[in-house]
């Protein structure tokens, strides 16, 4: 077993934005592509972005025990981290990048323990967190509403991660990042 990074955050909160600098920052690291039963949004691609499943394909992978962990983060729509994206990974002696939801990212740490460091990446606060909702232009009106209010939620979890990452200046929130995976890294396993 290898070590594993989590990234969490609410929808929003610039988590993937951070994930993108510290993999080119990284050479060891290297992305696990989670899997999907939503369509693809934008320009996201199959295999890159997501593993993008039916859902009766997600279901049938969930009965095969194929995935490390999963849930269903919204009705109809399930999140889950493949087995084989985590061997492949390792199997190159890689670090794992995980950038899942934050009930993703608790399972992920409860699973891999000490091996993981799990980060919480916090937005400002919920009236950014929308605006940035809104000027990302992907999602609807009433999407955007739920997705905050499962913010409100996850925010309730951010004490379960082992750091905290407050994401109101992109460069500082990068800088504090890099200097926690500096100190993870440099740990004897």
């Amino acid at each position: 077993m290898g070590k594993v990074i989590i990234f969490s955050a609410p929808s929003g909160s610039g988590k993937t934005t951070i994930v993108r600098e510290l993999l080119k920052r990284f050479p060891q690291f290297e992305f696990s592509v989670s899997a999907t039963s939503r369509a693809p949004r934008g320009c996201e691609r199959h295999g890159c972005d997501y593993h993008f499943m039916t859902h009766e394909e997600f279901m049938r992978a969930v009965a095969e025990n194929r995935f490390v962990e999963w849930e269903e983060v919204y009705q109809g729509t399930c999140y889950g981290t493949l087995r084989s994206e985590v061997e492949r990974i390792w199997a190159k002696g890689n670090i794992i990048v995980f950038d899942v939801d934050v009930i993703g990212g608790i399972n992920l740490k409860r699973i891999f323990g000490d091996d993981a460091c799990s980060i919480f990446v916090m937005p400002p606060s919920i009236g950014e967190l929308r605006r940035r909702l809104v000027c990302r232009g992907t999602d609807a009106p009433e999407v955007i509403d739920r997705r905050v209010a499962k913010a409100e939620f996850e925010l309730t979890k951010a004490h379960e991660f082992d750091h905290i990452v407050v994401n109101d200046s992109l460069d500082e929130a990068i800088r504090e990042t890099t200097a926690i995976i500096d100190q993870f890294i440099a740990r004897p396993p």
